[in-house]
């Protein structure tokens, strides 16, 4: 992937963490892994960041660590109600109800364990809870899932096949949505007016449906699906400014002109790896539909290219015109 072509990582990629294991490779080393029970003495060592409680001279640890513990069950946890930042990741665990008492969360990341549901989970305790991560889980749908304050929301490499519960009323602070690699088909279901970044690369997304409610989205990126069409933009994403559609399967010049949609405010399209690269002259067929492209891939366009694309368009407006006189 070069630098040029943008992308939201996951906070194990931007830590430079290795990708999960493949699923035999996983199997083979869960066996080997023997499972510990939570007690005092790793809670203890995972402790940090010491802070004020708000209770006159009162002071608590805010922050613990427990990545990597091959935990199952968190239940030691219950009692330390002044934690703020919590990371679960990389254990074995499916519930999260020992953290109901933990009220003041404002971090959370539950990487690489066994949630397969949101259901029944304390997530409605969390008012405060700013930045929640999932990933790698065995999620299948977003039922139960809830959070007023959540303004990044990481759900990437689960099984989610369907958008459901992203409502704005559930969710009226949430910026950014990261839902790569899971198994969507569609982007209907997002009533999410606020959010900013939406990415879903790598899942098996057909069809462009329901954006039409994603008045403030800046950047939607859409790497690796199966669409063969960009019907489904709209103008009411009259903020959007950066779309990746790389690696899908367009490949006619016509499946572009929803485009045209976009006119106002995008900035940025990467279209490589789709067939209409090859099929058409693809850079000053997009020109013509968005004049004020500043870049295609990962070339900024030219002043040639924008000076020629503006002659096609005045020679098609005349020649359109002589055709009403």
């Amino acid at each position: 992937m070069s630098d040029n072509d943008d992308v939201y990582l996951s906070p194990e990629e931007q830590l430079g963490e290795d990708a999960p294991a493949e699923e035999g490779e996983e199997g083979e080393e869960a066996d080997k892994i023997q499972v510990f029970p939570l007690n005092k003495e790793i809670i203890i060592e995972g402790l940090s960041l010491l802070c004020q409680t708000g209770k006159k001279l009162e002071h608590a640890f805010i922050k613990l660590d427990l990545k990597d513990r091959a935990l199952t069950d968190i239940i030691a946890i219950s009692s330390y109600i002044h934690i703020r930042f919590l990371d679960l990741s990389n254990n074995y665990i499916s519930d999260l109800s020992p953290l109901a008492s933990m009220t003041h969360l404002l971090w959370l990341k539950v990487d690489r364990n066994s949630m397969k549901s949101f259901k029944e989970q304390p997530l409605s305790e969390f008012t405060f809870l700013q930045w929640l991560s999932v990933a790698s889980n065995q999620i299948v749908d977003m039922e139960g899932l809830v959070g007023p304050s959540i303004e990044t929301l990481i759900l990437s490499g689960n099984s989610i096949q369907k958008i459901n519960g992203l409502r704005n009323a559930d969710f009226a602070n949430l910026v950014i949505l990261e839902l790569r690699g899971n198994q969507l088909e569609t982007t209907s279901g997002f009533d999410l007016p606020n959010l900013r970044k939406l990415y879903l690369a790598q899942n098996f997304i057909k069809r462009l449906e329901g954006l039409e409610k994603l008045e403030r989205l800046t950047t939607l990126h859409l790497r690796d699906n199966q669409l063969e069409t960009l019907e489904g933009l709209c103008p009411e994403m009259k903020s959007l400014q950066y779309l990746n559609i790389r690696g899908n399967a367009i490949a006619e010049g016509d499946a572009l002109r929803s485009l045209h949609f976009l006119t106002s405010s995008l900035k940025t399209l990467v279209i490589a790896e789709n067939p209409v690269v090859d099929a058409v002259p693809y850079r000053q067929t997009v020109l013509i539909l968005l004049p004020q492209l500043e870049r295609i891939d990962k070339e900024p366009v030219t002043l040639t290219e924008r000076t020629e694309a503006r002659r096609t368009i005045s020679k098609d407006d005349r020649a359109e015109s002589a055709t009403h006189t």
